[in-house]
């Protein structure tokens, strides 16, 4: 590509509505361009990144045995009402209405789809194993976009499936995707970790996440440094390593608290440490309400509580509702008395004289004990912290924060069940096939890539994602030698293989320098003065200048992108 009458620009200063260090370079590079609330135009220079990552991803598909095709984005509703997806979608697909008033959705997923494929196929054990894939657009109406390319409301994923007789045969496909995964991640060169999540609306018997590790992702990444464990908050473990404390139980007390409605307040008010509290809150779950108790210093953890309940979601209850079932303003919910369920912390079952509110506007309990009222669900329902044990190997937990950029799911026949697909066995007996389920987010590659990888000057691609490997800076258009030089470079370049961009437009050379370090081309070429002598300026990112002849340019080249691509 030469720049001189080409469509490229970038912008010299910081993005306004930009709130990460990738949105803001990667629109300032001129790579995407927003024109509404998470949905964006991908710009040349940006669809030759996209482009690199996506020949990248499917290398490695197709390597695993894969076959690619593509699907519709519009797709009739019913086909989600059929799978029961619909409800777990709610307002976030796209809906509209064609010219005979019938439903569609613009994908948000394409399970069901995939599964009317395979149909295509299977009628027998012997028509399997498969794997097939896309490379396609989605659609969700996210409530909060943000992140640039990181939650947006159109994005391009990749996702792939496979069809088993056997969950057996399921986990020899899932090996094949997850090590395809792991490769394609490796290539890209990306700070990852794999995390065990919740399968959410996708459903299953397994789901796995691929998490690009940066301060501004959403989910947090519980981590041992001593063993391999990995997880998801909202699914990790916490261990109840506690011991009943070895202290006389004490005749409940009820005590005057005014306008101490927090743990912070209360602990503040009586002088107690919050280790001597249990908060109480009340949830709506499903068509009917909870008392929800975990200890003062932790937090509900919100999917482990629906699980134990065994209700798709749970919300915290409107204020009125709260006052309606504790006779109390909010903040003084104890589980005294109360008509509804009582649901309960395993770590509390272990404590002795804790204080929780007494369902009376300013006041509350001291020196209660699990006697003094009656459980009706008890596990673990709070999020893990810093620090606690790791289920694994009993060493203490970090955090770190990720950004999803794939994930895995054993499916099993969730999907074949509720949408009719089965096979003939040996026998001639029906049974539904077994599915896997595999997404990689292409633009949140090329978003993570870019926030792990930049400087306040630009982004620092890998070579193989770049959308040039090499940058030759034409400082003298209007010199004949320094145009006939770089124009040769340029054409050897391309002659062979190696993706090359010359800016020869009517610029400062320093406007050149700043715009191959923003769109972060690796290798820079400056053909200047010395032109007439052979000699070029040869820059790797971040290294010193060299000068160096000509004739050892494409050698120079080689030897670095055989040392970036390993």
């Amino acid at each position: 590509m030469k720049l001189k009458n080409s469509f490229f620009y970038t912008l010299r200063e910081d993005v306004k509505d930009e709130d990460s260090k990738s949105g803001n370079l990667l629109v300032r590079g001129g790579f995407i361009k927003k024109t509404s609330a998470g949905v964006y135009m991908i710009m040349p220079l940006g669809l030759r990144v996209m482009k690199n990552i996506e020949q990248i991803v499917r290398e490695e598909m197709n390597l695993a045995g894969a076959n690619e095709l593509l699907m519709p984005c519009l797709i009739p509703e019913e086909v989600y009402i059929k799978s029961g997806r619909r409800d777990n979608f709610g307002n976030s697909m796209f809906t509209l209405k064609d010219r005979n008033n019938r439903s569609f959705s613009l994908g948000p997923t394409h399970e069901e789809l995939f599964v009317q494929a395979a149909k295509e196929k299977i009628r027998s054990y012997k028509d399997m194993p498969f794997n097939i894939y896309q490379i396609g657009t989605k659609f969700r109406d996210e409530a909060r976009p943000r992140f640039g390319l990181i939650r947006v409301r159109e994005f391009l994923m990749k996702d792939a499936y496979s069809f088993d007789t056997s969950l057996e045969g399921l986990d020899h496909s899932y090996q094949l995707m997850f090590d395809a995964y792991k490769r394609i991640f490796d290539r890209v060169k990306l700070d990852y970790k794999i995390v065990t999540a919740d399968t959410g609306a996708m459903g299953g018997l397994l789901s796995e996440e691929f998490q690009a590790v940066t301060e501004i992702g959403e989910d947090v990444l519980v981590l041992c440094d001593n063993c391999d464990y990995a997880s998801n908050l909202e699914v990790s473990k916490c261990i109840c390593d506690k011991k009943e404390e070895k202290v006389a139980e004490l005749p409940k007390e009820l005590v005057f608290t005014p306008n101490a409605g927090t743990i912070e307040e209360i602990s503040n008010y009586l002088g107690e440490g919050k280790e001597k509290f249990v908060k109480t809150l009340i949830y709506k779950a499903g068509d009917d309400f909870a008392a929800v108790m975990v200890p003062g210093n932790r937090d509900v953890n919100e999917l482990k509580l629906s699980k134990l309940l065994g209700v798709n979601e749970v919300e915290l209850a409107a204020l009125d509702d709260v006052e309606r079932i504790t006779n109390a303003k909010v903040g003084f919910a104890g589980p005294i008395g109360l008509d509804c369920k009582i649901v309960m912390d395993q770590d509390i079952r272990y404590m002795k004289n804790f204080i929780v509110g007494a369902n009376r506007t300013d006041y509350h309990y001291k020196n209660v004990n699990i006697s003094d009222f009656t459980v009706d669900y008890e596990g673990d329902i709070k999020n893990v912290i810093e620090g606690d044990t790791c289920p694994n190997c009993g060493h203490s937990l970090v955090f770190k924060k990720g950004i999803e950029v794939g994930n895995t799911f054993k499916l099993g026949t969730k999907y074949s069940d509720s949408l009719g697909l089965q096979y003939l066995d040996q026998n001639n007996q029906l049974h539904s096939v077994v599915m896997g389920c595999y997404g990689i987010g292409i633009g949140r590659i090329m978003a993570a890539i870019a926030e792990q990888n930049c400087t306040e000057k630009g982004i620092l691609w890998p070579s193989n994602i770049a959308p040039f490997q090499v940058g030759i800076v034409l400082i003298n258009e209007k010199d004949d030698t320094q145009v006939t030089l770089a124009n040769q470079l340029y054409e050897l370049c391309n002659e062979k293989g190696i993706s090359v961009v010359l800016d020869n437009r009517d610029e400062r050379a320093g406007v050149k320098f700043n715009d191959i370090e923003l769109i972060g081309v690796p290798v820079r070429i400056t053909v200047g003065k010395k032109a007439k002598d052979n000699i070029v300026e040869f820059k790797i990112r971040n290294q010193e200048i060299e000068e160096i002849k000509v004739e050892d340019v494409l050698d120079k080249i080689k030897d670095f992108l055989k040392q970036d691509m390993k």
